[in-house]
Protein backbone atom coordinates (compact mmCIF):
# COMPACT_ATOMS: atom_id res chain seq x y z
CA UNK A 1 0.00 0.00 0.00
CA UNK A 2 2.76 2.34 0.38
CA UNK A 3 3.88 1.89 -2.37
CA UNK A 4 0.96 3.04 -4.44
CA UNK A 5 0.88 6.47 -2.46
CA UNK A 6 4.84 6.57 -3.96
CA UNK A 7 3.78 6.34 -7.72
CA UNK A 8 2.59 10.42 -7.67
CA UNK A 9 5.59 11.49 -6.66
CA UNK A 10 7.73 9.03 -8.65
CA UNK A 11 5.55 10.35 -11.56
CA UNK A 12 6.45 14.28 -10.47
CA UNK A 13 10.21 13.96 -10.29
CA UNK A 14 10.33 11.88 -13.43
CA UNK A 15 8.49 14.32 -15.10
CA UNK A 16 6.18 12.54 -17.01
CA UNK A 17 3.28 14.81 -15.59
CA UNK A 18 3.20 17.69 -17.58
CA UNK A 19 3.76 20.89 -15.44
CA UNK A 20 3.86 23.61 -18.42
CA UNK A 21 0.53 22.72 -19.87
CA UNK A 22 -1.19 23.46 -16.38
CA UNK A 23 -4.33 26.15 -15.93
CA UNK A 24 -3.46 28.88 -13.17
CA UNK A 25 -5.83 31.00 -11.93
CA UNK A 26 -4.46 33.92 -13.41
CA UNK A 27 -6.04 36.31 -15.52
CA UNK A 28 -4.04 38.76 -18.24
CA UNK A 29 -6.46 41.42 -18.20
CA UNK A 30 -7.02 42.68 -14.85
CA UNK A 31 -9.91 44.38 -15.59
CA UNK A 32 -11.66 41.74 -16.99
CA UNK A 33 -12.87 41.09 -13.49
CA UNK A 34 -14.93 44.33 -13.49
CA UNK A 35 -18.24 42.96 -15.08
CA UNK A 36 -19.92 45.42 -14.74
CA UNK A 37 -18.06 47.74 -16.50
CA UNK A 38 -18.84 46.34 -19.24
CA UNK A 39 -21.84 47.37 -21.89
CA UNK A 40 -23.58 44.47 -21.99
CA UNK A 41 -24.49 43.93 -18.84
CA UNK A 42 -27.74 44.54 -16.29
CA UNK A 43 -26.96 47.70 -14.22
CA UNK A 44 -25.36 50.13 -16.24
CA UNK A 45 -26.87 53.53 -17.93
CA UNK A 46 -26.50 52.11 -21.63
CA UNK A 47 -28.77 49.18 -20.60
CA UNK A 48 -31.33 52.16 -20.00
CA UNK A 49 -30.62 53.52 -22.80
CA UNK A 50 -30.93 50.22 -24.60
CA UNK A 51 -34.06 49.81 -23.55
CA UNK A 52 -35.17 52.90 -24.55
CA UNK A 53 -33.95 52.60 -28.15
CA UNK A 54 -35.98 49.20 -28.13
CA UNK A 55 -39.00 51.22 -26.87
CA UNK A 56 -38.23 53.77 -29.59
CA UNK A 57 -38.06 51.23 -32.28
CA UNK A 58 -41.47 49.20 -31.15
CA UNK A 59 -43.31 52.96 -31.36
CA UNK A 60 -41.95 53.19 -35.10
CA UNK A 61 -43.68 49.35 -36.03
CA UNK A 62 -46.57 50.38 -34.04
CA UNK A 63 -46.06 47.80 -30.94
CA UNK A 64 -47.10 50.03 -28.37
CA UNK A 65 -47.54 47.62 -25.91
CA UNK A 66 -44.04 46.42 -26.40
CA UNK A 67 -42.86 50.00 -26.26
CA UNK A 68 -44.42 50.54 -22.82
CA UNK A 69 -42.50 47.39 -21.15
CA UNK A 70 -39.64 48.29 -22.80
CA UNK A 71 -39.53 52.36 -21.63
CA UNK A 72 -40.80 50.80 -18.13
CA UNK A 73 -37.97 48.37 -17.66
CA UNK A 74 -36.00 51.98 -18.24
CA UNK A 75 -37.39 53.82 -15.68
CA UNK A 76 -37.14 51.18 -13.72
CA UNK A 77 -33.26 50.51 -14.15
CA UNK A 78 -32.91 53.94 -14.08
CA UNK A 79 -34.58 54.28 -10.68
CA UNK A 80 -32.41 51.53 -9.62
CA UNK A 81 -29.03 52.93 -10.94
CA UNK A 82 -29.88 56.36 -9.07
CA UNK A 83 -30.70 54.48 -5.58
CA UNK A 84 -27.83 52.38 -5.41
CA UNK A 85 -25.25 55.84 -6.10
CA UNK A 86 -26.93 57.64 -4.06
CA UNK A 87 -26.67 55.60 -1.24
CA UNK A 88 -23.17 54.75 -2.01
CA UNK A 89 -22.50 58.54 -2.38
CA UNK A 90 -23.98 59.05 1.35
CA UNK A 91 -21.68 56.39 2.61
CA UNK A 92 -18.48 57.21 1.51
CA UNK A 93 -18.71 61.14 1.84
CA UNK A 94 -15.93 61.81 4.74
CA UNK A 95 -14.25 58.66 3.82
CA UNK A 96 -13.12 58.87 0.13
CA UNK A 97 -14.00 62.09 -1.68
CA UNK A 98 -12.72 60.47 -4.99
CA UNK A 99 -15.91 57.63 -4.36
CA UNK A 100 -18.61 59.98 -4.27
CA UNK A 101 -17.47 62.73 -6.90
CA UNK A 102 -18.01 59.39 -9.40
CA UNK A 103 -21.06 58.04 -7.73
CA UNK A 104 -22.70 61.61 -8.21
CA UNK A 105 -21.70 62.10 -11.25
CA UNK A 106 -23.25 58.87 -12.18
CA UNK A 107 -26.09 59.48 -10.35
CA UNK A 108 -26.72 62.58 -12.05
CA UNK A 109 -26.34 60.40 -15.82
CA UNK A 110 -29.23 57.70 -14.01
CA UNK A 111 -31.36 60.88 -13.12
CA UNK A 112 -31.27 62.26 -16.31
CA UNK A 113 -32.00 58.98 -18.10
CA UNK A 114 -34.69 58.03 -15.66
CA UNK A 115 -36.24 61.73 -16.61
CA UNK A 116 -36.14 60.16 -20.12
CA UNK A 117 -37.57 57.03 -19.73
CA UNK A 118 -40.60 59.21 -17.93
CA UNK A 119 -40.73 61.43 -20.99
CA UNK A 120 -41.42 58.81 -23.20
CA UNK A 121 -43.12 56.64 -21.20
CA UNK A 122 -45.64 59.90 -20.97
CA UNK A 123 -45.45 60.37 -24.50
CA UNK A 124 -47.21 57.20 -25.38
CA UNK A 125 -49.81 57.47 -22.82
CA UNK A 126 -50.80 60.81 -24.12
CA UNK A 127 -50.76 59.04 -27.55
CA UNK A 128 -52.76 56.53 -26.08
CA UNK A 129 -55.36 59.22 -24.69
CA UNK A 130 -54.24 57.80 -21.05
CA UNK A 131 -53.85 61.36 -19.42
CA UNK A 132 -54.46 60.47 -15.53
CA UNK A 133 -51.11 58.06 -16.42
CA UNK A 134 -49.07 60.21 -18.06
CA UNK A 135 -49.48 63.35 -15.13
CA UNK A 136 -47.85 61.60 -12.27
CA UNK A 137 -44.91 60.69 -14.97
CA UNK A 138 -44.79 64.09 -15.83
CA UNK A 139 -44.60 65.40 -12.19
CA UNK A 140 -41.88 62.74 -11.54
CA UNK A 141 -39.65 65.02 -14.31
CA UNK A 142 -40.33 67.93 -12.86
CA UNK A 143 -39.26 66.97 -9.56
CA UNK A 144 -36.22 65.18 -10.49
CA UNK A 145 -35.40 67.53 -12.90
CA UNK A 146 -36.54 70.69 -11.62
CA UNK A 147 -38.74 73.22 -13.33
CA UNK A 148 -35.85 75.05 -14.81
CA UNK A 149 -34.54 72.53 -16.65
CA UNK A 150 -35.51 71.74 -20.03
CA UNK A 151 -36.88 68.11 -19.17
CA UNK A 152 -38.77 70.33 -16.83
CA UNK A 153 -40.05 72.87 -18.81
CA UNK A 154 -41.12 69.85 -21.48
CA UNK A 155 -43.11 68.78 -18.78
CA UNK A 156 -44.75 71.68 -17.03
CA UNK A 157 -46.43 72.59 -21.04
CA UNK A 158 -46.95 68.93 -20.60
CA UNK A 159 -49.15 69.50 -18.26
CA UNK A 160 -51.00 72.70 -19.36
CA UNK A 161 -51.58 70.68 -22.25
CA UNK A 162 -53.79 67.91 -20.56
CA UNK A 163 -55.55 70.36 -18.52
CA UNK A 164 -54.02 69.20 -15.03
CA UNK A 165 -52.20 72.77 -14.52
CA UNK A 166 -53.36 75.92 -15.96
CA UNK A 167 -50.94 78.42 -14.45
CA UNK A 168 -48.22 79.41 -17.22
CA UNK A 169 -44.76 78.84 -15.54
CA UNK A 170 -43.05 82.58 -16.46
CA UNK A 171 -39.52 80.88 -16.46
CA UNK A 172 -40.69 79.24 -19.96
Amino acid sequence: MKFLKLIPIIFIFLGILPSSNLIYAEDKDPNSYKVLSNNNKKLTITNVQAYITEGDAFIENGKFDEAKNSYDKARDLAKKLASFYRDLNGAFKGFDARIPDETGEKGKESIKIWAESNARLAALYKRRNQPEVAVPLLVEIIRLMSPTSSKGKEAYKDLIQLGFVETPYKGL
